[in-house]
Order: structure tokens, then C-alpha cells, then sequence
């Protein structure tokens, strides 16, 4: 049985506690002391001695209650440790003052490709492949700023943590280090929190908002493509929501489990982009990161690179990427050691590419290397019926930013939005409404908060910077709108569902700008 016996600390109650059990004849086999509480483990004592063992120890001065216990505290301590060692998917090492290890985990052992017990037989420098690293530990008292290291051929990111002498020692009062613990971060695991904290939110086509008939085509045909483990270009205008659709299209491949990680080509100057690829090697050149840097084809290796605005990007930076995608292989800057990675490439660009080939400004040997598979994003102006529901989902994301009651749209604003040509698409949309939002202290948005919002959101329907009076311009808006939405819902009735008005009014307007209705 293991108890716990509370005490009030004084010199010598740990050794009269112990005589206690000693002139009863119970042999102990583990105690532990941590004032105010002596833990014993005594196999031989049983439940019902404990009240006559009560009474005993009660004869020491300062002695409190006995409980019993499940399991000694060293115990429990060192086992909640083997097993938060042991599910730890990061390589960890534990070493003494001298550099030898005294502890390793299960995922050390697996990458070193020797047991926990062999692994622990060696010291640092015959682990780490990376000469004179154990005496740079030991020189700089256990202090060492993230490098890069390689255990058995594999590169990792080290962090060091000091261990050192317990406060009341002498020792600690100098300041001196007994060890450290060394956590090892591969690469692929750096590009996995990356990718998690990029899209806490995950990703899929349902993030994709729309129900018209050319948003549920591209969700059908995205599905079809995604799954295909190949190269996929996705073009279409700016602002329409090409970066969402790579991400659906990752979230539902087999490589979803594995980082999504971004680079927009149009963001980077030539060298910042290619560092940010393909990484670097310590002291490749000036400002370079001590130990290096790897890049987002080895942070992601398995899942998935978004190269966004391809179009973008320099012709030496495609002979590169060309390469890459022949073999997947690539060296850091400043290396010679090729890294081989398993990822695939999705590209997006609003620009046509294949008018750049023929300019001489795009490769056409990459062009066709990354038009494997291909997507067309449209543009929001072709799917009027996505517009609404859209400019909702807005509105409560921006109001939910703005911390106000959500907000609504009146007919004449839910007009003005159908009619706008957006030519900046989705993006547009969103900062309209943001703005809108933000500036307006109405629980219902009027058109004229859109127009104000966005300066003449409705210029492009009609020049109403010419009109005469107010009276005129509402005409013309309200014939333009007539006229670009009849086509499409060719009934009053229809018409009034689409714009949340009575089919009367919608009759009376036709007949007012002779509109002919179909019968």
C-alpha cells in the first residue's frame, strides 16, 4: 500500500515517521519527501492496520493524517514524462554537461534508426551530423540560437534549452548549465504549423459561396480536377477567388492532411522569391539566417505550393521552377547537396498566358508543364444570382468585425449591387460592403450608403454625372436595371422574386421604358 502522511517540517519527523513503521516490522520499498507531505510505498501494509498505524505515528510530534495513495508521485511523475516523451512526434534529446546523452525519445530513436537504449550510448557529435557542434554547445554554456543540424542525413531545426542547477545550489548562483534538452523540427513539420495557423478555418468547396448555374459547373469540375495528382493552372480575373479554389481543391485531395503554403510571385523581388522557394544554406549571402532556411517546397513536402500571379514571376525563377517540376529536385542557395520533395504545384494568374508566350515573356515549356489540368474562375459579373447571397455572407462577417447587430439590404440597395459591373469581382464586393458597414449606423443599407461608401458604385450602369436632375437619374438607373436583369428573368413575376419587389411595380416600369414583356 502507498500512503501519504502530512507533517509539519522540523529536523528528524522523516526518520521518527519511518521508525514508526520499522518497529511494527513493515518494510518499505520507496519513499519519497516533500514537505509538508512523506510519501511510503510498503507492500506489506494493509487497509485495515492503517487506523492502529494512525494512532502510532500520532505519538510523533507535528504528525497529521495518513492517505492513501495509487501511485508514489516520483512514480506517476516520470511516467506522465516517458509518455509525453514518447508521443512527441519531434525529435528531442536530453544531454548532460559533458555532451552525452542521457534521454531520447521514441521519434530521436526512430530517425537515428537505433533503440532508445543504444541512442543514449552515444554523445552528441557521434548523433548530429555536424562537426564541432558539441563543443560549441558546451562553449557557449548551453545558449545557442535555432540552427540547422542533420541527424542521421535528415535536416532539422535545433532549439536549446538550458538545463540548470536547482535554485538553492550553489552551482546555480554561478550561473553554470548542467545540460540542455534539444528539440529537433524537420522541416515538413515547421510547414504543417504554417499551414494550420494560414487556415485555422479549414478548407473546402462549401467555403466557395454561390448556387448559380456557373459556380455549381466550376464546384463540379474542381472536384473532378482535385483529386487528380497533377499539375493545375487556375486562371481568371483579380479578386474572383482563385486563391479559395486551390485551397478547396487541396482540401479534398489526398494530400489534405499534408501543408497548403502560398507564395505570391507578384509580392517578392526575384531573389526574396527564390530564397522563399527553394531556401538557403547558412551564410549564402548577406542578412542570410544563421543555420539557413528552408523553403516552402520542403516545408511542404507532401502536400500542396500555391504559386499565385505566376505571371508574374522572372524567367530565371521559371528555368528554375521548370526544373523542379521535371524531377522534383532542387538545391538551396549557396548548396550543392540536391534535396529531392513530393509536392504538387497549383498556379493562378489573371493574365494570358498564352499571349505571354508568344511575347517571349513566359516559358512555353512551363507554360504546358503547369496547364496540366486547368480552371476557369469566373468573373462576378457573369453570375448575377451570386451577387446577393454574397454581399450577405459580408455582412455578417463585417458585422460581426464591427461588433453590430447584423445589417440588411433594402431593395434599392440589393439593385444597386446586381446592376454595379464589378469590375474588381468578389474582393470589390467585400470592401464595399466592409465599408459600408463601418461608416453606417443604419440597421438597413440604403443605396445611397453603398454609393457613399464606395463613390458612385453604380457609375458604370448608367454616367449619372451627366444626368440633369435627381429624377432622371433614377430613370436611367432603373431602365439600365430593367434592361440588363429582363433577359435573364424574362417575367414580371420572376423578376420581382429576383429584385424582392411586387411583380405590379416591376409590370408598371416595364410598360414605362417600353420594355416589351414576352408572353
Amino acid at each position: 500500500m502507498r500512503i501519504n502522511i502530512q507533517f509539519k517540517d522540523r529536523v528528524g519527523i522523516a526518520h521518527e515517521i519511518l521508525a514508526v513503521l520499522a518497529r511494527r516490522g513493515l518494510n518499505v520499498v520507496g519513499v519519497e519527501v516533500d514537505p509538508p507531505n512523506i510519501y511510503i510505498d510498503s507492500p506489506e501494509l494493509l487497509e485495515f492496520m492503517l487506523p492502529s498505524l494512525q494512532e502510532d505515528c500520532q505519538q510523533v510530534r507535528g504528525v497529521g493524517v495518513i492517505k492513501v495513495m495509487d501511485i508514489m508521485p516520483g512514480i506517476r511523475r516520470r511516467l506522465n514524462l516517458d509518455t509525453m516523451m514518447a508521443v512527441m512526434e519531434d525529435p528531442v534529446l536530453a544531454i548532460d554537461a559533458s555532451g552525452r546523452l542521457v534521454i531520447a525519445n521514441a521519434a530521436a530513436a526512430a530517425v537515428a534508426g537505433l533503440d532508445e537504449a543504444s541512442l543514449c550510448q552515444k554523445s552528441l557529435s557521434q548523433v548530429l551530423d555536424d562537426a564541432g557542434i558539441q563543443e560549441e554547445l558546451i562553449c557557449s554554456g548551453f545558449r545557442m540560437p535555432t540552427r540547422e543540424v542533420n541527424l542521421n542525413g535528415e535536416p532539422f531545426f535545433m532549439d536549446v534549452t538550458p538545463v540548470s542547477e536547482p535554485q538553492d545550489s550553489d552551482l546555480a548562483q554561478l550561473g553554470r548549465s548542467v545540460g540542455a534538452v534539444l528539440t529537433l523540427h524537420a522541416p515538413t513539420r515547421i510547414g504543417g504549423r504554417l499551414h494550420a495557423l494560414q487556415h485555422s478555418e479549414g478548407s473546402g468547396f462549401h467555403f466557395i459561396i454561390g448556387e448559380s448555374e456557373q459556380i455549381r459547373a466550376l464546384k463540379t469540375r474542381a472536384a473532378r480536377v482535385a483529386i487528380v495528382d497533377a499539375p493545375l493552372l487556375i486562371t481568371g480575373e483579380t479578386g474572383t477567388g482563385k486563391e479559395l479554389l486551390a485551397q478547396a481543391c487541396h482540401g479534398v485531395s489526398a494530400r489534405s492532411s499534408a501543408p497548403f503554403l502560398e507564395l505570391n510571385c507578384a509580392a517578392l523581388p526575384e531573389s526574396l522569391a527564390e530564397s522563399e522557394l527553394f531556401g538557403y544554406m547558412s551564410g549564402a549571402f548577406t542578412g542570410a539566417q544563421r543555420g539557413g532556411k528552408p523553403g516552402l517546397f520542403e516545408m511542404a513536402d507532401g502536400g500542396t505550393v500555391f504559386l499565385d500571379e505566376i505571371g508574374e514571376m522572372s524567367l530565371y525563377l521559371q528555368a528554375k521552377l521548370l526544373r523542379f517540376l521535371n524531377d522534383g529536385k532542387f538545391r538551396r542557395i549557396g548548396s550543392d547537396k540536391e534535396v529531392k520533395v513530393n509536392v504538387r504545384i497549383i498556379s493562378a494568374t489573371h493574365r494570358n498566358l498564352r499571349k505571354m508566350v508568344q511575347e517571349g515573356a513566359f516559358r512555353e515549356d512551363l507554360f504546358y508543364r503547369l496547364n496540366v489540368l486547368h480552371l476557369e474562375m469566373p468573373a462576378l459579373r457573369e453570375r448575377p444570382d451570386d451577387i446577393l447571397p454574397l454581399a450577405r455572407h459580408f455582412i455578417e462577417r463585417a458585422c460581426t468585425q464591427a461588433q453590430k447587430p447584423v445589417c440588411r439590404l433594402n431593395s434599392a440597395a440589393c439593385a444597386a449591387l446586381v446592376a454595379n459591373h464589378w469590375p474588381g469581382n468578389v474582393r470589390q464586393l467585400q470592401n464595399v460592403v466592409f465599408r459600408a458597414i463601418t461608416m453606417s449606423d443604419q440597421r438597413v443599407l440604403d443605396a445611397a450608403d453603398l454609393d457613399w461608401a464606395e463613390g458612385s458604385i453604380t457609375a458604370d450602369v448608367e454616367n449619372l454625372d451627366a444626368a440633369e436632375n435627381w429624377d432622371l437619374s433614377v430613370s436611367g438607373f432603373e431602365r439600365s436595371l430593367l434592361e440588363k436583369l429582363y433577359p435573364q428573368y424574362p417575367s414580371s413575376r420572376k423578376l420581382a422574386a429576383r429584385l424582392a419587389t411586387s411583380h405590379s411595380m416591376i409590370a408598371t416600369k416595364l410598360r414605362k421604358y417600353g420594355i416589351p414583356q414576352k408572353r
